[in-house]
């Protein structure tokens, strides 16, 4: 694969409001320059991670995994390599429960030596586009499980800043500030 082919949302095209996928450029660099063997992509937008499951689709190297909105953009999903599809309003409770069920035993099963985590933080209860209902400490929750579950397997982790609607832009500034420092406490 090219890198050109990888440089649009999809292979040939942009899609939303993504016209880069930074999340497959990373994992086909990691792959081709043999700093990684196994990519773990989690992919925790809102959206479901449709571009980069329609990349990867027939890449081994790379395994794709994304909990989303259900209802939500796009309404016709890709295949990714794990979709687990959350119902309208799920809140921190069930979310940080599904979470916990399927990133442990994902970690096991793929045996990923890079992880590759898109936060974006349209979760939130109060983001226009969203459809979930995530705390600002549900979110905070969140990359918390997953950037601990980097660390205690030795894992590198690359965080991707995804997506954030919310009117108040400090609730979108305050959950990704969350993820920097909740990095800097777990891993430094």
């Amino acid at each position: 694969m090219s890198l050109g082919a990888l440089i649009m949302r999809f292979r040939t095209r942009g899609e939303g409001f993504c016209l880069l996928n930074d999340i497959a450029i990373s994992a086909h660099y990691l792959i081709k320059n043999q700093l990684s063997k196994k990519v773990l992509v989690v992919d925790l937008d809102v959206h479901q991670g449709n571009g980069t499951a329609e990349i990867f689709k027939d890449e081994e190297a790379v395994f794709t995994f994304s909990m989303h909105g259900a209802a939500n953009y796009p309404l016709h999903k890709e295949k990714s390599d794990l979709d687990v599809p959350l119902p309208d309003k799920v809140g921190d409770e069930f979310y940080i429960k599904t979470l916990k069920e399927y990133l442990p035993r994902l970690i096991d099963r793929v045996m990923p030596d890079f992880i590759i985590y898109q936060c974006g933080v349209d979760v939130l209860s109060t983001d226009k586009l969203g459809r979930l209902g995530l705390s600002i400490q549900g979110c905070r929750d969140r990359d918390r499980i997953v950037l601990e579950t980097a660390y205690q397997h030795g894992l590198p982790i690359m965080c991707c800043m995804g997506g954030g609607y919310s009117e108040k832009i400090g609730h979108i500034i305050e959950a990704h500030a969350n993820t920097y420092r909740l990095a800097q406490d777990i891993f430094f």
